[in-house]
């Protein structure tokens, strides 16, 4: 079982990363509130540390090995004792922890069905079931201390993060990605997703070459 794992951050993706181990890519999926914590987890070299829930996943024809990272143990303690709820697997779990753990532990002992049910996944019916289950047991989740990263969290970090991961794949470099990202929000403040990012780039280089061929063709005549 594997239950930390330790690498390069090879690329990020909607609800997961890629972890390089000595050339061997482990897929790791991360709880929403986990991966906007992302940049702080990664040091200078790129090298990220998971605490991990390893997981068989069952279909009809197959079984497949999922990881689950957490930033810390207590996290994954507590990812632990939410799955123990009927009808939350940790396939649904992963997806509901969209709010800070202290957030969702603290409205469990606290009976707030409005704060649960809005979780992705979670209704008004298994939000009642959570409380059931686990109110009264958790109440040293409440105490983690990740507020700070939540509130610290800037509204279109994402889609700038998956903008820039497509352009590392590219073969651009970190520095002129982020550099060309900056460029596009600040020519459309409105953009609302990776896509439009990448299309801004995209028209923003393709009309400084047109410009720089204009150019050309008008010496040339000169």
């Amino acid at each position: 079982m594997i239950s930390q794992i330790s690498g390069k951050l090879k690329q990020r993706r909607s609800n997961s990363i890629l972890i390089d181990v000595n050339q061997i890519c482990y897929e790791v999926m991360l709880p929403g509130i986990v991966m906007k914590q992302i940049e702080c987890l990664v040091d200078q070299k790129g090298d990220i540390t998971l605490f991990t829930y390893h997981y068989l996943q069952s279909d009809p024809s197959r079984s497949v090995p999922v990881l689950i990272g957490f930033v810390n143990e207590i996290e994954k303690e507590f990812f632990e004792k939410f799955i123990t709820v009927s009808g939350v697997g940790p396939k649904a779990a992963c997806k509901a922890l969209e709010l800070p753990f202290s957030s969702i532990a603290d409205a469990i002992d606290k009976g707030d069905v409005t704060l649960l049910k809005s979780l992705p996944g979670i209704g008004e019916q298994r939000a009642r079931q959570i409380i059931a289950k686990l109110q009264g047991k958790i109440g040293k989740y409440g105490l983690i201390q990740d507020k700070t990263f939540s509130e610290g969290y800037i509204a279109g970090e994402d889609i700038r993060q998956e903008a820039l991961e497509v352009l590392i794949q590219l073969e651009y470099s970190r520095a002129e990605a982020k550099d060309m990202i900056k460029n596009a929000i600040e020519r459309n403040p409105n953009i609302s997703s990776a896509e439009d990012v990448l299309n801004e780039v995209y028209k923003q280089r393709h009309g400084k070459k047109d410009k720089g061929n204009r150019s050309f063709i008008e010496s040339e005549n000169h």
